[in-house]
């Protein structure tokens, strides 16, 4: 009805409209979709609505906004955000006291308590999936209560605060002035050293600004999830950020009004914010089609012939955490500490790989539905197409052979896809990096059989934790290529377990594969304060020594691997984005994410 020929009959203003709407759409053609922001709205007896302003500052921003009415059901709000690639939290009323754990004061105004346990929800299920959130006022005292802090009820009377806040409060001033929403009421002062709002805003650490103010509760104490950005002239937060752990950002102003009043500070704000979705967005969908391969964890040391891999656990991986993350396929270590090597001992180092591999297949198997005990690239991508989520068993520590060869049959049978020569402390095979007395001086003559008959079977010869002779011996006897499943670059983290660069080299030039770990002590000498950026440096560091196809990812979850931004395998998106920040191609990240190590396993017979 409404194609070229008919439309000429229409009225003028209505033709008129349909061209130029589809002069924008074809001008448009090609062009990346623009991130989905959801807006949380505010309820009225005749429906659900959100002030214009933050519509237009989402639109002007390049950002679609989807208003979010307010659902009941929690399976619901998952299904709802896996829509979205941002989240906006919008101002409004008071917030429930019994969320704070706190009585009701007179002061108190309007709640909405489904509103309430309705943003909750949204906050806990876009934290676990690093959804990009801001949130504005109200929005901003949600995240903060959400996330573990606490709500002063009213700014100046009544509400219970910790004596850390009498201090500050002692010269206050009106957070709720009638001066134009458009315009400045109070300044703010950007904390000094380093503020990551200022810096998005234009201004430098310890800068000023204004803003406007439309509140009477405020933050009391801010979350240990937060880091404060800027205060008020009378101590009251007014900026904190999740970053660079969470990509967070809370105001307590309303930026908002005054991007419409043409504030440019406040646009920066807005850009960032949809800047930031559009690159969650792309993260999201190149961890949707393609492999997404950690290979090294230690997850299987939690687990016993009760575990369940299938609900939320107290460890870094789980399939809760891998759907979070959209990881595809995990490897699954059997880890054994070097021991004692007497007979008895390496009789028992055995039975415990084997035993421990058993319980992996075991687990697996209770969920086919979910899960799949993937052992070959064919299964791996198979699952992939299912639906299903990949296990994939390892050995960590050539200590699980003992002195035998042939139990390394047994072990391709279980389907174990990569045996760890070693861990700390040298064993029959070989000499390890750490806790070494160099005994053979690299492989053993076992050792090199070891190899060998590893390349005939089909494992992969791991050289984490190997020492530097180990590594070259390996290298000049192994057929195939060689992996390693969870190193990183000693050139910029001088652990003895970090690879040099002429060994990265060596191994890329034998079709082999780097996968960074995500260890703290094998990233950064920064203690505690090591982040996704650094890991990514790693990575930057590999792709201009061999290229892209030269890295990928062992995160060594449960075994010790925590970063700031990646604690899980719900948070491995993060490094996907701050890949995009840098500029990486999609085809590369695909690589980078699983391709690469999927190409050494077909290059072993996998």
């Amino acid at each position: 009805m409404l194609d070229a020929p008919t439309i000429e009959h229409l009225p003028l203003a209505l033709r008129k409209l349909y061209e130029e709407a589809e002069g924008r759409v074809i001008s448009a053609f090609g062009i990346q979709t623009p991130p989905r922001i959801g807006l949380t709205c505010h309820t009225t007896e005749v429906g659900y609505s959100v002030n214009p302003a933050y519509v237009e500052a989402i639109e002007e921003a390049g950002g679609i906004p989807i208003l979010l009415p307010t659902l009941k059901k929690s399976d619901r709000h998952i299904a709802l955000l896996e829509t979205l690639d941002g989240l906006l939290l919008t101002g409004g009323g008071d917030i429930h006291p019994s969320f704070l754990g706190e009585e009701p004061i007179p002061e108190l105004g309007k709640i909405d308590y489904a509103r309430d346990r309705y943003e909750l929800e949204l906050i806990l299920f876009a934290y676990r999936r690093n959804i990009p959130i801001l949130g504005i006022c109200r929005g901003f005292q949600m995240l903060n209560v959400a996330l573990g802090g606490t709500l002063m009820q009213d700014l100046y009377k009544g509400s219970p605060l910790p004596p850390s806040l009498y201090k500050r409060l002692s010269t206050p001033i009106n957070h709720s002035p009638e001066i134009d929403k458009q315009e400045g009421a109070h300044t703010i002062t950007f904390t000094k050293g380093y503020s990551m709002l200022a810096e998005i805003m234009g201004h430098s650490a310890g800068d000023v600004m204004w803003v406007n103010s439309l509140h009477h509760q405020a933050i009391g104490t801010l979350s240990k999830e937060l880091q404060l950005e800027a205060v008020a002239p009378d101590g009251i937060i007014e900026a904190a950020v999740g970053y660079p752990n969470k990509p967070i950002i809370g105001v307590q102003w309303h930026p908002e009004h005054m991007v419409r009043g043409g504030n440019e500070e406040m646009k920066a704000l807005f850009a960032f914010f949809v800047q930031e979705s559009a690159l969650f967005a792309q993260a999201k969908n190149i961890h949707s089609k393609s492999i997404v391969l950690d290979s090294h964890t230690d997850t299987p040391m939690l687990m016993d012939a009760e575990s369940d891999l299938t609900i939320r656990g107290e460890g870094k991986v789980d399939a809760i955490k891998m759907e979070e993350g959209k990881v595809s396929a995990t490897i699954m270590a059997a880890y054994l500490p070097q021991g004692k090597r007497t007979s008895e001992e390496l009789l028992k180092a055995q039975d415990f790989a084997l035993n421990k591999l058993k319980t992996i297949e075991s687990i697996v198997g209770k969920h086919k539905d979910r899960l799949c005990y993937a052992t070959s690239v064919e299964e791996i991508k198979k699952a992939k197409k299912n639906g299903l989520l990949s296990i994939i068993p390892a050995i960590e520590n050539g200590y699980a052979l003992g002195k035998s060869l042939t139990i390394l049959e047994e072990y391709r049978r279980r389907g174990v896809v990569y045996i760890t020569l070693c861990h700390n402390g040298d064993n029959d095979l070989c000499d390890a990096a750490c806790r070494s007395n160099q005994e053979h001086g690299g492989l053993s003559t076992f050792g090199r059989e070891v190899v060998v008959k590893m390349n005939d079977l089909g494992i992969l010869v791991d050289i984490s934790h190997a020492s530097d002779d180990t590594i070259a011996d390996v290298l000049e006897v192994s057929r195939c290529p060689i992996i390693a499943s969870h190193s990183s670059c000693r050139a910029l983290c001088p652990h003895p377990r970090n690879l040099t660069d002429e060994q990265i080299c060596r191994i890329a030039q034998a079709g082999g594969v780097v996968q960074i770990c995500l260890y703290e002590d094998f990233i950064s000498e920064q203690r505690g304060l090591t982040s996704v950026q650094e890991a990514a440096n790693h990575i930057d560091h590999i792709v201009a020594l061999a290229g892209y196809e030269a890295v990928g990812i062992g995160s060594d979850f449960d075994g010790g691997g925590d970063l700031l931004g990646c604690h899980g395998s719900n948070d491995l998106i993060n490094l996907t984005v701050e890949l995009l920040r840098r500029g990486y191609s999609e085809e590369q990240l695909i690589a980078i994410l699983g391709g690469n190590f999927l190409r050494v396993m077909e290059a072993a017979g996998r």
